[in-house]
């Protein structure tokens, strides 16, 4: 069949200049009309193919020293440093909410070369942990294991006289701290800072020291990306000098993200991250393929977040609609388990 065999209605064939048509012109073939299952809400819920719900996030949460601290985060409208005492109420809402997880960031009450507090018995998030498992022992609670919040110079690892990141040196801390985490109560722990090595010696402690219950989410492909801004203020950890190239990856390259995921896959990660998510869909895509027998993280970073919500504080876009058109997405591109500042917004919109 020929496009000239198509009918319009008489107004159209007018519009096109098109001479008049017979009554026997054939139309567009019936058998082939996929806009039939969008017909209606049921339709289209009924042949969906990638299904978003609440078991899907991880809530991501700031927590600092002090009492009864509820402090909003400027560039992060919605988001908020919250003291312990505020985490067991929070905790609730979020498992009430159908979230299974969160994550925490801890701010010291003081910096140092080493980051001593990180790996502290009474540290902020060892505390933190302790407080979210004792008021709700199902939420999976996963603690960030990093040095970038606790040192004075703000780069994920100890530093030599000239400002080079000691790798190696700084796996011993790395394991310190998710032993630490480990025996606070924490359920899984996340090694951020893209250290050579680092899945492996931090399997190694907390198999040593009796936690091998305990999982790794490894930020396996962690780019050296300009979305963390909002995150760096909320965390206050930001470099003092320098950036992170030297560690995290080139935002050009895929293939060294699928290196990167094998050596840890090797290594023992129980999980595989991929951070930010927005900008490296296709990254998901391919390590989401090439590692089915994971399951895989995506960060919807704070930067992600930020955008859309200047954007829908302008009313330039309808908040609700594209934040959950953004998660579906990240979701459908490969992503088992979305970490997301919207998390609680959107868990609640997916309930109703």
């Amino acid at each position: 069949m020929t496009v000239d065999t198509l009918t319009h209605p008489p107004a159209v064939d007018a519009l096109l200049g098109a001479p008049p048509r017979s009554s026997g012109a054939t139309p567009y073939p019936s058998a082939i009309r996929p806009r039939r299952l969008r017909r209606t809400a049921a339709l289209r819920r009924m042949v969906r193919e990638t299904e978003l719900t609440p078991a899907d996030f991880i809530y991501p949460i700031f927590v600092q020293h002090g009492r009864d601290v509820r402090q909003a985060i400027a560039s992060m409208p919605g988001q908020y440093r919250y003291s312990v005492d505020r985490l067991p109420a929070l905790a609730r809402q979020v498992w009430e909410l159908g979230v299974p997880a969160v994550i925490f960031f801890g701010i010291p009450a003081q910096k140092d070369p080493v980051g001593l507090e990180n790996f502290a018995d009474d540290g902020i998030v060892q505390q933190a942990v302790r407080a979210v498992k004792d008021a709700v022992p199902e939420l999976v609670v996963i603690t960030d294991v990093c040095l970038c919040e606790y040192t004075d110079h703000g780069h994920c690892g100890l530093l030599d006289p000239a400002g080079n990141i000691l790798n190696d040196e700084t796996l011993d801390i790395l394991a310190r701290v998710a032993v630490s985490h480990a025996r606070a109560g924490a359920d899984v722990v996340a090694p951020s800072g893209m250290m050579d090595g680092m899945v492996a010696a931090i399997r190694a402690a907390l198999d040593g020291e009796g936690f091998s219950r305990v999982a790794i989410m490894s930020y396996a492909v962690k780019y050296a990306s300009g979305y963390y801004g909002p995150f760096r203020e909320a965390a206050e950890g930001a470099p003092r000098f320098g950036d992170r190239s030297s560690h995290q990856m080139d935002p050009a390259n895929v293939r060294e993200a699928l290196r990167e995921a094998a050596l840890d896959v090797a290594e023992g990660a129980d999980f595989l991250m991929v951070k930010p998510a927005l900008a490296y869909l296709d990254v998901i895509a391919r390590v989401h393929e090439r590692f089915p027998q994971l399951p895989l993280a995506a960060y919807n970073v704070s930067g992600e977040y930020a955008m859309l919500k200047a954007a829908a504080a302008n009313g330039w876009l309808d908040e609700r609609r594209v934040v959950l058109e953004t998660l579906t997405g990240i979701k459908r591109a490969g992503a088992d388990i979305i970490l997301t500042y919207h998390a609680l917004e959107a868990a609640a919109w997916l309930n109703e």
